[in-house]
Order: C-alpha cells, then sequence, then structure tokens
C-alpha cells in the first residue's frame, strides 16, 4: 500500500480546488440538499483559509451557461482569481494545472460540481497524469441524483480516489485542540457551518463556560406572566 495514502491531511501537505460551483451547475444537483450543500462548501472554504491552504477555484462557461459562482464562497477568497474553462474536465485547461502544481502538494481536495462528470474526470487526469493523490469530499460535491454520486463516488474509490467529508477535513487540519492559533477560528467554523454540533458549542460556550452570546444585540428578557 501506498503510505503517503496514510499520512493525515495537514495545512502543509495539501491543497484545495473548487470546481464549478455555480447556479446552474447546482439546479440539477438532485444527490444533496442544495443549501446543505452550499453551506457544506461554504464551512470548506473557510476551513481552507484559516488554515492558508493554497485554494483553486475553477469555472465553467460562466456567461454563456452556468452563471456566477456562489457570492459566499467568493467572499472568502475575495481576491482570488477564477480559472475559466470551456472543459467539463478541469484537467484539460493548462491554467489549472499550472495552479496545482505551483502549490507544490499532492494531496489534492476536491469539492465540485457534478461528482459523476466535473469531479471525476478531473480526478482520474489528475492521477494519471499529475500523481496526484485526490480527497473527495463528498458532502460538498452533489450529482444529478443520488445513484450518479454515489456510482461515481464508487468508481472513484476503486481507482484510488479517498473519500472525505468537509467537517473530517476541517477537524483533520486542526488535529490538535492544543493548535490555540487556529482554535477560536475552527470553533467559529462550527457554530455556523456544523449544525447540531455547532449547536452544542454555543450551548456549552453560554450555559456552562458562561461567555456572552454570540448574537451582536442583547435582546431584553420579558418575564413569564401568567395568564390564568
Amino acid at each position: 500500500m501506498n503510505k503517503s495514502l496514510l499520512e493525515q491531511l495537514s495545512p502543509t501537505n495539501s491543497q484545495v480546488i473548487f470546481i464549478d460551483h455555480q447556479p446552474q451547475m447546482a439546479f440539477g444537483v438532485q444527490s444533496i440538499d442544495r443549501q446543505t450543500l452550499k453551506n457544506n462548501v461554504v464551512g470548506l472554504a473557510k476551513a481552507a483559509k484559516v488554515f492558508n491552504v493554497p485554494t483553486t477555484l475553477t469555472t465553467v462557461e460562466t456567461d454563456s451557461f452556468s452563471g456566477h459562482t456562489y457570492p459566499e464562497l467568493l467572499d472568502v477568497f475575495p481576491d482570488q482569481p477564477l480559472l475559466e474553462r470551456t472543459s467539463m474536465n478541469s484537467w484539460d485547461d493548462q491554467k489549472v494545472r499550472d495552479a496545482l502544481a505551483k502549490n507544490n502538494r499532492k494531496k489534492v481536495i476536491v469539492s465540485g460540481l457534478w461528482t459523476e462528470v466535473c469531479n471525476i474526470t478531473f480526478s482520474f487526469g489528475a492521477m494519471l497524469d499529475g500523481g496526484y493523490e485526490i480527497y473527495m469530499v463528498a458532502d460538498a460535491s452533489g450529482g444529478t441524483s443520488k445513484e450518479a454520486h454515489d456510482y461515481a463516488m464508487q468508481r472513484m474509490m476503486q481507482a484510488g480516489v479517498i473519500p472525505v467529508t468537509w467537517q473530517q477535513v476541517l477537524l483533520e487540519w486542526q488535529r490538535d485542540w492544543a493548535n490555540r492559533d487556529t482554535y477560536d477560528a475552527v470553533m467559529d467554523i462550527v457554530r455556523e457551518h456544523s449544525g447540531a454540533y455547532g449547536m452544542g458549542v454555543d450551548y456549552a460556550y453560554t450555559m456552562v463556560h458562561k461567555a456572552p452570546e454570540r448574537t451582536q444585540k442583547k435582546h431584553e428578557i420579558i418575564a413569564p406572566v401568567s395568564a390564568r
């Protein structure tokens, strides 16, 4: 077995690529709730920014078909260029190859639309021609049906792609809660994007540790008044 695949993801050995997170592509997603998908994509993006992980944003046929990248994703990387393509396969575009090579990291974390087209073709090309290890973020990617997504994931796994989830990547980068430089920022991402886990963190902060609420406004609390 390739021992490199046993190495934990870290902020210094990995890079991220976001592929075609655009409205027309999202309209076709049926494998995951689309609001959940966007939440997970933006959570992953914020994690990459917190840990200074090199990130590539690529788009396809923006003006003629796919529309503009989610503004929430663009706002995480306000100065990041968008690598526009015509090919469904990002690996077919030299700009994308150059961007990945420049980062000099063989572990590539992929979040994209659609799983069964853009993600799988990029992954196979990057593995075959570039010698990259691909980590497919299953819950920050989507397919045109559950079957399309699931079978694409299975096919990629058979070829050596490693399936992960966005929160798994976040916590693998953090690795140790003693890493205080990123602790607070990670907790901010968790509270905003991690559903029940984030609610639990809010509860623990305010009720157990007596931290102030996150809300910017202090609401008046009106005591109960019995109507009986």
